[in-house]
């Protein structure tokens, strides 16, 4: 089992984009969690970060990238096998996102609105030669997806639970389901029960 240690927010995001400034060229990053751990917000508080110094970063979340409801619902609202497999749509993301950025210098902020069930027809974007796309939401890792450095915000399942609205509480065990599932590891694990007080797997540098 990992070591954990205590660091500050502040701290761990200066560690994150520290890793993601020593590589070069357009970068992708992962921030993966739960919605319950929130972790486009921590995304947005990296993409700040980055800009800090004058760099270019934006924000993309998992969310913009699920799959139209007959898809995703087509063997009901709470299926949880459907939740895993065909909810969001990570070839999409890869496609639209990881690979376009990188080749081309240019990427698809969102695919399809989940709360209007239609394309939201957002614009494609331009990305400078050494911008940094910072992409959220959960179950990304496992994926096969080419990140260049990943962040997972790792919560108890007690604290998913109490932070997951009742509704969305079917979500839960797949989630879990597809971590124990899954053999990679991130570049920062972070202990993220209570997100003003995180501990960082293995030694701080």
């Amino acid at each position: 089992m990992p070591q954990f240690s205590p660091v500050g927010v502040d701290a761990l995001l200066t560690l994150v984009a520290r890793s993601v400034r020593a590589r070069t060229g357009r970068r992708v990053v992962a921030i993966d969690g739960a919605d319950a751990a929130e972790p486009a917000a921590f995304a947005h508080r990296l993409a700040d970060v980055l800009r800090a110094d004058g760099g270019e970063a934006a924000v993309v979340s998992l969310h913009g990238f699920v799959r139209p409801a007959s898809v995703r619902l087509e063997y009901g609202k709470t299926d949880e096998l459907s939740y895993r497999t065909a909810w969001f749509d990570y070839a999409a993301l890869e496609r639209e996102v990881l690979t376009a950025v990188r080749e081309r210098g240019e990427w698809l902020p969102a695919l399809w609105d989940e709360a209007t069930d239609r394309s939201p027809r957002a614009p494609i974007r331009s990305a400078s030669e050494n911008a940094v796309i910072v992409v959220a939401g959960p179950m990304l890792l496992g994926r096969g997806l080419h990140f260049d450095v990943t962040v997972r915000l790792q919560m108890t399942e007690k604290a998913v639970r109490r932070k997951t609205p009742a509704d969305r509480a079917w979500s839960i065990s797949p989630l879990f389901d597809h971590d124990n599932d899954v053999a990679d590891t991130a570049d920062f694990t972070v202990r993220w029960d209570h997100p003003d007080r995180p501990a960082l797997a293995g030694a701080i540098t």
